[in-house]
């Protein structure tokens, strides 16, 4: 078997125009299938920004919140009736709004303002510059050093602002494992100074953040407030909601559903045609192989032998290509939003068999019907 592979690895290679062509082919669809795929998983991770930085197990929520832009104010008694279920450690609110901040050049940016407890802190960033004690402090916010920071003029601890009207003082910098997802800046400030900043309706609680006992606590906390009239989601529950809001609600899924077909489509189409190209010109040695003894299934393997090199080899370079560009791209655009995952190497990895699959499938017929006289009567 492994002669009969070495021949089918020299009859691949050595018509470098058709390898060539089928190589670029399958690495221009894997490229395609992981740079569309991991746009999506940058994205995702970007809208879960809110719910990865703050790192609670649990969190309580109004039914109709789908994501963390779309908060619903809850009433106090939400918090305190929390409080009291039967295996909650402790529970603090959350508060979470956008803000518009008047620089000191004149000009207006929008931000994202996240008030914490102001007992606890519950969700506070890593301070990389500053104390987190001087949150207390008169006006006193904590500004995220991520990719939007540019947009307030790279402020420094001693800056000052203004918010919808109202002083604001920088007293801390700090860094967190996500970005936000719409290109606004995340200031941190209390509970208290966050609903004073900002207009709001009548209830002020965003979200209740709990911290269970146990594990095994967690579904008699949700029962409880699933009876109160609100949902309580674990962290990966969250996410979960907030990627299928935007999966299925959105047009974004759509979209990225159409351009991961459509890559599909193109690597099939050029691998397919190209391979079956290939084996037609290859027949008269595949019927002299028959010819002196070579048995289907060796032909079969020389065939799939052939097919799972050239998709593996274009997987290889596809993914080497797409981490180039995303790394590359990264280093020109800081909030660029793409992350390879495994989930979209396994589903490239998945189509890229399919296409061989396919295409050898199609060589296989054509080797398999020939005849070994109608070779030597040519």
């Amino acid at each position: 078997m492994w002669g009969i592979l070495k021949i089918a690895y020299k009859l691949l290679v050595n018509d470098k125009g058709k390898f060539s062509a089928l190589l670029v082919g399958i690495t221009f669809a894997v490229f395609l299938m992981v740079e569309v795929t991991s746009m999506f998983s940058g994205v995702m991770m970007k809208a879960s920004a809110t719910v990865t930085n703050t790192g609670a197990k649990v969190w309580v929520m109004d039914r109709a919140v789908n994501n963390p832009v779309t908060s619903i104010p809850m009433p106090d008694y939400v918090l305190d009736a929390v409080r009291s279920v039967s295996g909650v450690k402790y529970a603090v609110p959350l508060y979470s709004g956008a803000g518009l901040a008047r620089l000191r050049s004149g000009s207006y940016q929008a931000v994202t303002i996240v008030g914490l407890d102001d007992t606890s802190l519950y969700g506070r960033p890593r301070l990389i510059q500053g104390r987190i004690e001087d949150i207390y402090a008169e006006n006193a916010f904590i500004v995220v050093a991520d990719a939007e920071l540019p947009k307030l003029d790279n402020p420094k601890i001693g800056t000052d602002f203004e918010i919808n009207d109202i002083r604001a003082v920088i007293v801390g910098i700090a860094k967190v494992p996500a970005g936000g997802l719409f290109g606004t800046p995340t200031l941190y400030t209390t509970f208290s100074r966050a609903t004073q900043v900002i207009p709001s309706m009548r209830f002020t609680i965003s979200y209740v953040l709990v911290e269970p006992t146990s594990t095994a606590a967690i579904a008699r906390i949700k029962e409880a407030v699933t009876r109160l009239g609100y949902d309580a989601l674990t962290e990966a529950e969250f996410i979960d909601r907030i990627t299928s809001f935007y999966k299925y609600k959105t047009g974004l899924g759509m979209n990225i559903l159409i351009m991961t077909v459509i890559s599909f489509v193109v690597g099939l189409s050029i691998s397919g045609q190209t391979f079956y190209s290939f084996t037609l010109e290859n027949l008269d040695k595949f019927g002299a192989l028959k010819a002196i003894g070579a048995k289907r299934k060796e032909l079969m393997a020389m065939i799939l032998f052939q097919a799972g090199l050239t998709a593996l080899a274009g997987y290889g370079l596809g993914l080497g290509l797409c981490a180039l560009l995303i790394a590359l791209a990264k280093l020109r655009l800081p909030d660029y939003a793409s992350v390879i995952t495994f989930g979209n190497l396994g589903i490239a990895f998945g189509m890229v068999v399919v296409i061989a699959a396919i295409s050898s499938y199609v060589g296989v017929r054509k080797v398999l019907k020939i005849e070994p006289f109608e070779i030597f009567r040519a």
